[in-house]
């Protein structure tokens, strides 16, 4: 599965009834579109309003634990993080929110059980 497949059967799973009604912070979570192949053109634009690279994927708004949210870099099962992915996830640890890499849909699932239920 690539990283976007991964990352779409996260959402499928979390707007499930049954997930949603169990965890209904949930409806907070969503994707931070910073992947993706764009022209120059429009990599200019999306850079001139405040896309930066290295933000991880997802975002969890709801703060448990002592953290103020979640932050999930998705990555398929042989993906790396890229050093502005690496700079990301340290400065934001630094400002109080848990930060993780999940290495498949499994992965990023059981986080965001663990940290929903406290």
């Amino acid at each position: 599965m690539t990283e976007a497949q991964h990352q779409m059967a996260v959402f499928k799973w979390s707007a499930q009834p049954h997930i949603r009604n169990k965890y209904p912070e949930l409806k907070m979570l969503y994707h931070v579109p910073n992947g993706g192949r764009r022209d120059k053109i429009e990599a200019k634009h999306l850079k001139s309003q405040g896309v930066r690279k290295g933000v991880p994927d997802l975002d969890l708004p709801v703060p448990r634990k002592g953290y103020h949210g979640l932050k999930i870099e998705m990555k398929a099962d042989k993906g790396r993080l890229s050093p502005e992915q690496k700079w990301w996830i340290e400065e934001l640890q630094k400002q109080g929110y848990l930060c993780k890499v999940c290495f498949g849909w499994e992965s990023a699932i059981n986080i965001l059980m663990s940290y929903l239920e406290g």
